[in-house]
């Protein structure tokens, strides 16, 4: 099932792994997991293919270009808002608000990209996801591609999924592994403080003092220099556009408040539909079951399309990441129907009470980790 959700040349794909072929499984010898659900697993597959068969999995290029093209336009006024308001303290803050916005969006735009869903093409997608993250976001799309498809295949399995690397080192996750750090009495931080701290060390820090050097390290030890290249013109046209209207101190200074405003954005709209829920160590179900027990939606409006890049239908995107953003609200309903046969529990919450989940969700397992290391 993860295989047929990430791929879109399957055939190409298969003489990749044809070298990993070990052996066929024997007529009389168990070829389903006992761990997976036999009946779900069937029924997610005919959903999967009534799915295809609507056409849901085929974008629509007017909506990515017109996409691109708002992108642009933001990027564009922010350069004429300095340089013909003047680099005072309000056209200055109004243009890095505007950048921050190019940025949020643009990540949004790769993602689409890195996922295959915008071109009918593996490589056409690559290429322009290059360019996307490259070029407009000053970033390598093989990092993205190498942290990002882990989270896909195994999202909120500890150990598995890099997203939730930062327990136990800055945060105490999730129920059982809170309550484990607890009971080995491991302390690398205050967890019961951590919603506090999450202010601090989350949302305003994670892109301008963490991803900001690392990025760059990841791309020279691995020697991705296309990926550099690309994240050098993103630089360079930032320097030459910016230091003639505001100097050496006033450009760095609006790209630290670009990066800063980005980073809140970011967080907060990656981690409402993950922190939440539920966080443990991989135990090998289904891939349906896998998503929906760590994803949850945020509902529909044009503005919560908009701000979170259509990630308020996070399930959606889980369980079909290679279909376009336009469609996820049309496959939503059949989603439901089939968590209801199920009995799966489907959460879908406005996107206030989503944040405040995070801190709610940060405060629970705080208090789990406290109490099991002080009693048990």
């Amino acid at each position: 099932d993860p295989f047929v959700a990430f791929h879109l040349d399957k055939a190409l794909v298969r003489k990749y792994m044809s070298p990993l072929l070990i052996g066929e499984l024997a007529p009389d010898q168990p070829s389903f997991e006992p761990s997976k659900n036999k009946k779900l697993v069937e029924d997610f597959r005919e959903l999967r293919a009534a799915v295809e068969k609507m056409g849901l999995l085929k974008p629509n290029p007017t909506f990515f270009i017109l996409y691109l093209c708002h992108i642009l336009m933001l990027d564009v006024a922010a350069w004429l808002t300095i340089w013909y308001f003047g680099a005072s303290t309000v056209p200055f803050l109004l243009s890095a608000v505007l950048l921050g916005t190019v940025q949020a969006q643009a990540g949004w735009l790769q993602h689409d990209f890195g996922h295959l869903s915008v071109f009918s093409t593996s490589r056409w997608n690559h290429w322009v996801h290059k360019f996307v993250i490259g070029h407009l976001k000053g970033a390598p799309a093989s990092w993205w591609n190498h942290l990002h498809f882990q989270h896909h295949a195994k999202p909120n399995c500890f150990r598995k999924d890099p997203d939730v690397n930062m327990h136990p080192l800055f945060f105490a996750l999730g129920k059982t592994l809170s309550v484990e750090l607890g009971v080995q009495k491991k302390k690398f931080m205050p967890y019961n403080h951590q919603h506090k701290y999450f202010f601090i060390i989350g949302p305003p820090a994670l892109v301008p003092l963490y991803f900001q050097w690392y990025i760059f390290y990841f791309v020279v030890q691995r020697k991705q220099w296309v990926d550099l290249a690309w994240m050098l013109t993103f630089y360079i046209r930032f320097f030459l556009t910016y230091l003639p209207l505001l100097g050496v101190k006033g450009m760095l200074g609006l790209i630290l408040l670009v990066r800063f405003i980005e980073s809140n954005w970011f967080v907060w709209v990656t981690q409402m539909n993950h922190i939440p829920m539920h966080i443990d160590y991989d135990k090998n179900v289904d891939w349906f079951s896998t998503q929906l027990q760590a994803t949850c939606n945020v509902h529909q409006s044009f503005f919560n399309d908009w701000f979170s890049g259509h990630l308020n239908f996070q399930i959606e995107h889980h369980l079909f990441p290679t279909m376009p953003r336009h469609n996820y609200w049309k496959v939503a309903p059949l989603v439901k129907s089939l968590c209801a046969k199920h009995g799966i529990e489907y959460q879908c919450k406005p996107l206030l009470t989503a944040f405040a989940d995070i801190v709610h969700s940060l405060k629970d397992s705080g208090e789990l980790w406290l109490d099991a290391y002080l009693h048990k």
